[in-house]
């Protein structure tokens, strides 16, 4: 294996555990776990959860700060997530109903998670 090939498949593996931490993160808050890594016609969705009537297309993003991670999520990228999530929500009846919002669960080294809902409102 490439020196390349191994840091790729690093990469990938530290993003599943970032994952996986941010849905335990979330499920303590509260949130339902739809999905993970949902790949539809606009974007590929990290999570996807529900509380109550909300509807969270959540962008899991591991950072040396939160600056940082919100930073790497461009507009163009924001709104294919909105309008992925919007197009799941129009699938499922279950959803229907729901709002739909982007959230950003940022990680970094020795801190806590950080979620912030619908973290680029007015952006």
């Amino acid at each position: 294996m490439s020196a390349r090939s191994a840091r790729g498949a690093a990469a990938r593996l530290s993003g599943r555990r970032g994952e996986v931490l941010a849905a335990i993160w979330l499920m303590a808050k509260g949130y339902r776990i739809l999905g993970f890594r949902l790949k539809t016609r606009q974007a590929e969705i990290d999570l996807l959860a529900q509380r109550g009537d909300v509807l969270a297309v959540v962008e899991v993003k591991r950072r040396t700060s939160l600056e940082v991670a919100l930073e790497t999520v461009t507009p163009d990228q924001r709104e294919r997530l909105r309008r992925a999530g919007l197009a799941i929500a129009a699938g499922r009846p279950a959803l229907r109903g729901c709002g739909v919002r982007v959230d950003l669960l940022a990680l970094a080294p020795g801190r806590l998670p950080r979620h912030i809902p619908d973290a680029w409102q007015g952006a």
